[in-house]
């Protein structure tokens, strides 16, 4: 049962990964909410998520990467940052740093940084494995719940998407985001107190 659950991933997997690549759009499984991801560098594709969750086009969203190193690619993170980030991540919390070239100005709303995120799930951290930047934002119409259970997924999104991981039951508490330059926590989700402890002890 578990090879044939483990074979049925990977088709999923390989299927996303092609789908990304090709600009569409994927639902995918975080340690916090369903993601929805697109390549993170493609305008075009980063067009079909604003549009997929009707959000204003001035709200950043944060992209997606396998591990610390990749981020650098598109981040120039500080040391206290880079220090930050071997801490935390994997892990489900979101980290601005500042934007290389790379990453287009539709992202971040126009902003100098971007929010990084290195989500501590087995497949996601595989689908990031086989394509990345993704976008890290979660799979719903803006302005209605994050979806921990496929179930619950808007219609809109699912017909939007051409590829569905399903990866069960999610943790259900949305990724805190934390400033590592200003020392501040800009939404608490999981492990705000450990981060708190650590902006404090780091001041």
């Amino acid at each position: 049962m578990n090879d044939e659950r483990d074979d049925t991933h990977e088709d999923e997997l390989d299927r996303a990964a092609r789908a990304i690549r090709n600009g569409e759009l994927v639902v995918y499984p975080t340690e916090t909410v369903y993601g929805l991801a697109a390549d993170a560098v493609d305008s075009t594709a980063i067009e079909r998520v604003f549009d997929a969750k009707r959000r204003a086009r001035e709200k950043p969203i944060s992209l997606a990467v396998p591990n610390v190193e990749t981020a650098r690619e598109y981040v120039r993170p500080t040391t206290r940052e880079t220090a930050f980030m071997d801490e935390f991540l994997p892990g489900p919390v979101t980290v601005l740093c500042e934007k290389r070239d790379v990453v287009p100005d539709l992202l971040t709303g126009g902003r100098s940084h971007v929010g990084i995120r290195i989500p501590d799930q087995p497949l996601a951290l595989e689908l990031l494995r086989r394509v990345s930047p993704i976008t890290s934002t979660s799979a719903n119409v803006s302005g209605r719940g994050s979806v921990t259970l496929l179930d619950e997924l808007d219609d809109e999104i699912r017909d939007a998407a051409a590829v569905v991981i399903d990866g069960g039951e999610t943790g259900g508490t949305g990724s805190t985001v934390v400033n590592i330059e200003r020392g501040e926590i800009l939404r608490r989700g999981e492990n705000a107190d450990a981060i708190e402890a650590w902006l404090a002890a780091e001041e």
